[in-house]
């Protein structure tokens, strides 16, 4: 298997986890909803800067793949890595600040996890082309 798959992976993954798992047993465990949310604006900052670095590498992968199949791939998923990207760096620079300094909460939070839904589904293309690519790929 490809790096470039295992970068769409773990980008999937790490979203999935965070956003799907993590983040809601805050809430269901920690005493106070502020303590989750302090909690839970620290993983989405971190969440941030790995979807960035995954989305850098998987664009350097796009550059300089192997196989003519998997550049085209890669190619044919670059609008989805780079909207990915530049939805988790919206979310945490334009959205996120406002969810802490509570202001207009309901407004803001959803349109917060909109945007995580929306990067979500960004690595899920990427990774189902990096999949599709690497196994046409293979002899």
């Amino acid at each position: 298997m490809a790096w470039p798959v295992w970068l769409a992976a773990l980008w999937w993954g790490s979203l999935s986890t965070v956003g799907f798992g993590v983040v809601p047993l805050l809430f269901a465990t920690l005493p106070t909803p502020a303590l989750a949310g302090a909690m839970a604006a620290r993983l989405f900052e971190v969440q941030t800067w790995v979807s960035a670095g995954l989305g850098l590498g998987l664009l350097l992968a796009a550059r300089s793949a192997r196989t003519p199949q998997l550049a085209r791939r890669a190619q044919a998923a670059m609008a989805f890595i780079l909207g990915g990207v530049v939805l988790a760096l919206l979310l945490q620079f334009g959205v996120a600040p406002r969810i802490v300094a509570r202001e207009n909460l309901r407004l803001w939070h959803t349109l917060g996890s909109g945007l995580y839904l929306a990067q979500w589904a960004c690595a899920a293309v990427v990774f189902w082309r990096m999949v599709r690519a690497d196994e046409r790929a293979q002899p």
